[in-house]
């Protein structure tokens, strides 16, 4: 049989279960989580006589806080769509973070269309691909423009791919357990809310960033915060709305912060962590929007607690008013609460420049927040769907942001009252996408009154579908 290039059959760990398991995890300040990282040569295989090789568990149904829009949305038009899956995880004692970005285009189109599909539905872009951006800001991607060998769960957040089967396997069409997947894929990957693995090579057509050749990983992950309070319902990121085809593309973080265990392989270098921060979201719909920025962080200086930030925004189109709006958003998780800051429950402003400089005021009724974040490096470009040119060169990055964070109570006559969070950070990782962006974007959530009313009713869509699943849309 092919010998398999990505995957050992014998790494040489055992299988051990989490130390701690019954601890509260302590995730987000360096102060605590110093100590609980492993980051080890690849020569070593235990400290203190544990493995961190990680423990694989199969997803179970129903699990604790699965955010609504965790599956797969497509729904089998051949209507121009895109869904992208972001997952990252930082490692704070090397001061390194690995971000891995999987993306379906037009999947209703198994391969390159024909001259008579492009006749009959115009030009589209097919494929699948897999973008890393790891140690030291380097790129790498896979792109195929097939997609006959992607699949992804309908209402749970678990996809794969096989870009190369071993001799003689069929490509896995579900999710399967690791040393299943190791003997039937050479190339490719698997991702759960609770599992990742995975391997590629570099496909050799980026000329814009400086790039490695092969990356592998495998490691688990204990989701800690959803989207939304611990306990709690977990909530839509774009409100209720998202569960229908406007406003595109939609915006889910279906993870705002977990524990991962286990290692990535970069550049000839073996990264072994455990419990590291890790963060999860999804993007789908036509593509993305003309332009936008996004910062996140999980990894913080000066808080007594657990602490995992998401912000961005963007101009977006409103397909009904046949215009743009600006939306923006804000989302702090901290001990165990999640203070949401969006257009229709408060105002978001910002100034972000064409690279450097990304700073945010948001208000609502009870609480207050401002985050700048600068970087001094130079960033690297990433490729994000379009719908002039597919999967293209669209976005600029880095996991080396310099970020402060301040999150008040609001006081009843709109001031600032007693500070929640004062805290510190030299690891969120920053964008600015699309454009033009000839200078400085200054503006603030600018929702339309009748669409903030919209929003504002408590609706439950996934509650709805409760008791007939079978209309339940793709994706909720």
């Amino acid at each position: 049989m092919e010998s398999n290039l990505c995957f050992s059959q014998n790494l040489g760990f055992r299988t051990v279960e989490h130390l701690d398991s019954t601890l509260r995890p302590l995730l987000y300040t360096k102060r605590r989580h110093f100590n609980r990282v492993l980051v080890l040569a690849s020569s070593a295989q235990t400290v203190g006589g544990v493995s961190v090789n990680p423990v694989y568990k199969p997803t179970p149904r129903n699990r604790e806080l699965r955010t609504p829009h965790s599956g797969y949305h497509f729904d089998g038009s051949t209507r121009r769509f895109f869904e992208g899956w972001y997952f990252r995880v930082s490692i704070p004692e090397r001061k390194q973070s690995f971000c891995i970005i999987y993306s379906v285009e037009n999947p209703a189109f198994k391969k390159k269309l024909s001259s008579l599909e492009v006749a009959q539905h115009g030009p589209r872009f097919t494929g699948v691909g897999v973008q890393i951006l790891g140690a030291d800001d380097k790129y790498m991607c896979h792109y195929s423009e097939e997609s006959s060998n992607f699949w992804g769960s309908r209402h749970e957040l678990m996809l794969g791919n096989t870009f190369r089967a071993d001799k003689g396997s069929q490509p896995p069409t579900k999710e399967v357990p690791p040393q299943e997947f190791n003997r039937r894929v050479s190339e490719g990957f698997q991702v759960t809310p609770l599992w990742h693995q995975g391997c590629i090579h570099d496909d050799g057509r980026t000329n814009f960033a400086e790039t490695v050749k092969s990356a592998r990983w495998e490691y688990s992950t204990r989701p800690v915060y959803g989207w939304g309070n611990v306990g709690s319902k977990q909530n839509s990121t774009a409100g209720w709305l998202a569960a229908f085809p406007v406003f595109e593309p939609h915006w889910q973080i279906c993870m705002a912060g977990g524990l991962s265990t286990g290692w990535i392989e970069w550049d000839g270098e073996r990264f072994e962590f455990q419990d590291a921060p890790s963060y999860s979201e999804k993007n789908w719909g036509g593509a993305f929007p003309r332009k936008w920025f996004w910062v996140q962080c999980n990894v913080f200086e000066g808080a007594t607690g657990e602490v995992a930030l998401t912000a961005g925004g963007g101009l977006r189109q409103l397909p009904v008013l046949d215009s743009f709006e600006n939306a923006a958003m804000i989302g702090i998780h901290y001990d165990g609460i999640l203070y949401e800051f969006v257009p229709w429950n408060g105002v978001v402003s910002w100034e972000i420049s064409q690279w450097g400089y990304w700073y945010f005021a948001a208000e609502n009724q009870t609480h207050m927040v401002e985050l700048k974040a600068t970087t001094n490096y130079p960033g690297t470009t990433l490729r994000a769907p379009t719908s002039e040119a597919g999967l293209a060169p669209a976005c600029k990055d880095t996991c080396f942001g310099e970020l402060t964070l301040q999150l008040w109570e609001r006081r009843y006559d709109g001031t600032k009252g007693k500070m929640i969070l004062d805290v510190t950070s030299d690891m969120a990782a920053l964008e600015v996408g699309g454009g033009p962006w000839f200078n400085t974007w200054k503006a603030k959530t600018a929702t339309p009154e009748l669409l903030r009313r919209t929003l504002n009713v408590p609706v439950d869509v996934d509650g709805l579908f409760g008791s007939v699943p079978f209309f339940k849309p793709p994706g909720l």
